[in-house]
């Protein structure tokens, strides 16, 4: 399954008075987030993945989309989840970010969500801070409180060495 980018934000993304941008709405066992659509270059699932010992417990190891080799990481992982197989069949998104190519395995990719700043609201105090910093902001959205994923605080694995 594989999805083009520039039709997925062409089609899906619908704007508003006063709106920001569109996010992803992605699933991770069972928790949802939001996932700026201009992060998103594609999203596809995973052939093979070549394991890379040595490196963080939350990069699973790389794989090659459309002839580049990227290093593909576990949001499960990275947000302290029970962890996927990470195999042949998972769900990923293409990132690029700071010039370097990220696939980020979820479980599920769902619609693109227009957010208005009169849903933002301030983080909910229960959440722990190891939690906290992968969240950018958060939204209510249908009911829901949506956290919106923090790209940086996900590629940066400097804390975990």
């Amino acid at each position: 399954m594989s999805y083009e980018p520039s039709k997925v934000l062409r089609d899906g993304l619908q704007t508003a008075g006063n709106a920001l941008d569109g996010y992803f709405s992605i699933k991770v066992a069972g928790d949802t987030f939001g996932l700026p659509v201009t992060q998103v270059q594609t999203i596809f699932r995973i052939g093979s993945v070549t394991p890379a010992p040595g490196g963080p417990a939350d990069i699973v190891g790389l794989v090659n989309l459309r002839g580049k080799i990227v290093t593909a990481v576990s949001l499960r992982r990275r947000l302290g989840l029970e962890p996927e197989a990470g195999g042949p069949g998972s769900l990923a998104i293409g990132i690029e970010h700071h010039k370097e190519a990220f696939a980020l395995l979820v479980d599920e990719v769902g619609d693109v969500l227009t957010l208005t700043p009169d849903n933002a609201i301030a983080p909910p105090p229960h959440i722990g801070r190891q939690r906290a910093k992968f969240a950018s902001g958060y939204n209510r959205v249908g009911g829901q409180i949506l956290p919106l994923l923090n790209v940086d605080a996900v590629f940066d694995f400097s804390d975990d060495k």
